[in-house]
């Protein structure tokens, strides 16, 4: 659980301002903060800066690929406790194969069903001892 929040946080880079509105409402639900980034190269600073408990990486955003940020966050001994959540539209097949490669705790397919996300990151944050309702 992160300690400047004092419940969990949650990052949400999507380069689709309609997509981060819905999930960002919709995540409010587990009664944990939620923090937006509309690119790689904003959602990295907010990784850096904040250290979420998890994150939720579209694969196609300008600057960086949430396939690039899933490979740094693993490749970083500091953040192995970060959950992460791959979501796309790339394609079922690739995504199913692509997401584990690069360490990601879980992939989502769009279109995605809301409550599919709310139980995809319930489920990693409690794994994490993050307490959700």
């Amino acid at each position: 659980m992160s300690e400047e929040y004092g419940r969990p946080l949650i990052m949400l880079a999507d380069d689709d301002i309609e997509i981060r509105r819905i999930l960002s409402r919709s995540l409010a639900s587990l009664e944990g903060e939620v923090i937006q980034a509309k690119d790689g190269e904003e959602a990295l600073e907010l990784i850096i800066g904040h250290q979420p408990d998890l994150v939720i990486l579209d694969v196609m955003m300008p600057t960086l690929s949430g396939w690039e940020l899933c490979k740094y966050i693993r490749s970083k001994d500091e953040y192995k406790d970060i959950a992460v959540v791959m979501l796309t539209a790339i394609g079922r097949t690739v995504n199913e194969m692509t997401s584990p490669l690069y360490g990601a705790d879980a992939y989502l397919d769009k279109p995605f069903e809301i409550q599919e996300v709310i139980d995809v990151v319930s489920g990693l944050l409690a794994d994490r001892g993050a307490s959700v309702s």
